[in-house]
């Protein structure tokens, strides 16, 4: 299963909208065939490796990190069709398709028809490489991560705005790390100003993914200097600016090679962050980090647009009413009122910071199909 997880990941910037998928067929103890995904349209991970092990499949094990598909109407037949026609005597999946259109019924299908079929090893990690996909089918928009680094006492920054640094190395190597597990990141205007930050993965591999940088800045308040434009080998730039963003601003963005996205707001300088998902999804970012600050953070959490929260602690008292907690905005009234999250999902040391995180729902907890959302 994990040489299937592997092949899978190889289709990680090609196959959105639909999943990353590996196979492999085996016979005997002796690897026959693999195969993944290589983008939309074209054959699927399962096709793939049963036809690289030919007559060899016939009463051979399927191993495959998502469930085989077995409905119509779309630009390639049922893998569950494929798999009994070749022969295949047992299939290991790791987890069940989140879309409506399967979800259950690949396994129900095939085990109907004599295959012995089992499922559930090492869901967690094919639930994390295709969370993005599961999101989409589900929710219709792209998995969303709130990040951030706060002192022991929920703040930011200082009410200057100085902010760096707050965590420890470690935690910055971590920062990098969930870069690289994103399809895009997200900042606010003023965090752009303030830290100048390049938004760029730096983990020591040589070919790290890149993800779109964007920043939301309804007014093109953006400076061309801004080292976003310097980075060699950053992913691309986007600034998503209101309706009253300047021509001259938008002419001087897109000259450093940004593309300039406007888009509605849902009250005076702030972006609908609902229809940046949907653009993003269209580009293929299923996965998204938002990196804040404080009043970006309070948008994604009151348009009900988050999904994990991973937050480092620091061993760091900042205090003051009037320095920068994470979560912007207004609290409610009442605390009944404030968004109670499940348990924490985790807690781990990062040096001297302290990792935690909570996810709002898992491959467990799918959140049920929304009406009119994609179904693919």
């Amino acid at each position: 299963m994990r040489r299937a997880l592997a092949l899978a990941w190889r289709g990680r910037d090609t196959v959105a909208p639909n999943p990353m998928v590996g196979a492999v067929v085996v016979s005997e103890g002796r690897l026959v065939g693999e195969g993944h995904h290589q983008k939309a349209g074209s054959d699927h991970a399962e096709v793939v490796a049963l036809r690289a092990a030919g007559k060899k499949a016939r009463g051979a094990t399927l191993y495959v990190n998502l469930e085989p598909c077995c409905h119509t109407g779309k630009r390639t037949p049922p893998c569950t069709e494929v798999i009994l026609n070749a022969g295949v005597r047992r299939v290991v999946l790791s987890m069940k398709d989140p879309n409506p259109k399967v979800f259950g019924e690949g396994i129900r299908t095939l085990a109907e028809r004599g295959v012995e079929v089992s499922s559930g090893l090492l869901s967690s990690e094919s639930f994390e490489q295709n969370r993005g996909f599961a999101s989409l089918i589900r929710q219709g928009r792209p998995f969303v991560t709130l990040k951030g680094a706060m002192s022991l006492d929920g703040k930011i920054a200082t009410a200057s705005g100085d902010s760096q640094w707050i965590s420890g190395e470690e935690s910055l190597r971590y920062a990098h790390r969930l870069r690289h597990a994103h399809d895009a990141i997200v900042v606010g205007i003023r965090t752009a100003e303030k830290d100048d930050p390049r938004l760029t993965t730096r983990t020591g591999r040589s070919r790290a993914h890149q993800p779109i940088r964007i920043v939301l800045d309804s007014k093109g308040r953006l400076s061309p200097d801004s080292r976003l434009f310097d980075e060699a080998g950053g992913g691309p730039v986007w600034v998503v600016v209101g309706p009253s963003c300047p021509r001259s601003a938008t002419h001087a963005l897109e000259k450093k090679g940004a593309r300039v996205l406007p888009l509605p707001e849902i009250r005076p300088g702030e972006i609908d962050l609902s229809r940046l998902l949907s653009e993003l999804a269209g580009s293929g970012a299923l996965t998204v980090l938002v990196e804040g600050g404080s009043r970006v953070n309070a948008s994604f959490f009151s348009a009900g647009l988050v999904d994990r929260i991973r937050v480092v602690l620091a061993p760091l008292v900042i205090g003051g009413e009037d320095a920068i907690g994470w979560i912007g905005g207004r609290s409610p009234d009442r605390l009944g009122e404030a968004l109670r999250l499940p348990a924490f999902s985790l807690v781990r040391r990062l040096g001297a910071d302290l990792l935690v995180g909570a996810d709002l729902w898992g491959p467990e907890t799918l959140p049920p199909p929304a009406a009119g959302k994609n179904t693919l």
